[in-house]
């Protein structure tokens, strides 16, 4: 098979993780900077340009791994390929959504899938009254678009709370608030899904001082055997936004495990590291199966 591999930069792990699974199963695999790819529209069939070469038709099939700087001309971009016959892991539409963590929480809630008490709001005038809904402090106040725990603040009380809440909306930011799952100890749990079945999972435990567990904030790992409510929630949360590559982030609470996060393009090396899961090969059998067939 062609495959090709959207990401800015081999130098990325999980990006050349996925090109050497690739190449040891026989495929060519090329690095496709989608930054540096353009679209034409308007007489004939729109074309995909990389720089000034016409890549249109070149591959069965692409896997996205697009930056969160980036999203829209990403999605847009794995959006042709779609619009070619071209299989893609990720749908542009799924990306464009997880990367949007209300969106993504708004999708969830609809179908059933727990999440934390969650509000948004644009309103300067009732930030107490929004604390209030959620219970009192302390909360948890996230940018719409954070990734990889930044963007994520924990307000302890409610002093502090409106003082951020206020600040971020000054600054004319895009907020959400959550209630804070204190029982989850620091922890959550990443479940690695690809196509329709759990490949890997661990448990990320936050540093001494720290309440993000994310592996970039400096956070442990442990591989762990999900419950089975723990996968019905990360295949359905993949499939729900049309991801067939996703990285879903789970907490553990007294009411049962809830979904935070759905990440497109969720990273390798802590969970292939921790699991001892080689993921990449999993992607790529992924890939065979699906790219081979919508080719045919």
């Amino acid at each position: 098979m062609d495959i090709g591999l959207l990401s800015v930069s081999l130098n990325v792990y999980s990006t050349k993780r996925i090109a050497e699974e690739a190449e040891k199963l026989g495929h060519y695999i090329e690095l496709i900077d989608h930054t540096k790819c353009s679209v034409k529209l308007g007489s004939g069939k729109p074309q995909i340009y990389l720089r000034d070469e016409n890549i249109t038709n070149e591959f069965d099939a692409v896997i996205p791994r697009i930056g969160t700087k980036v999203t829209r001309h990403g999605a847009a971009i794995v959006k042709q390929f779609e619009m070619n016959g071209i299989f893609s892991t990720a749908r542009s539409l799924a990306i464009t959504r997880a990367r949007n963590k209300v969106r993504t929480l708004q999708i969830m809630a609809r179908k059933g899938i727990p999440i934390p008490e969650t509000l948004f709001s644009i309103n300067p005038d009732n930030i107490e009254e929004q604390i209030k809904i959620l219970g009192g402090a302390p909360v948890i106040i996230k940018l719409q678009e954070g990734t990889q725990g930044l963007g994520v603040i924990l307000a302890e009380s409610k002093k502090s709370a409106k003082s951020i809440i206020d600040t971020f909306y000054k600054m004319d930011t895009s907020i959400l608030i959550q209630k804070f799952i204190e029982e989850a100890n620091g922890e959550d749990i990443r479940i690695f899904v690809v196509g329709n079945k759990v490949v890997a999972s661990m448990k990320r435990t936050s540093e001494p001082g720290e309440f993000r567990a994310n592996v970039h904030r400096g956070g442990e790992t442990l591989a762990i055997t999900p419950t089975d409510k723990e996968k019905y929630i990360a295949l359905n949360a993949a499939k729900y936004l049309g991801l067939g590559v996703a990285g879903v982030d789970l907490l553990r609470s007294k009411k049962g495990p809830l979904l935070i996060e759905v990440n497109a393009s969720p990273g390798l090396k802590g969970i292939e590291k921790a699991t001892e899961v080689n993921i990449a090969k999993e992607i790529i059998h992924f890939v065979e199966k699906n790219g081979r067939r919508r080719r045919k």
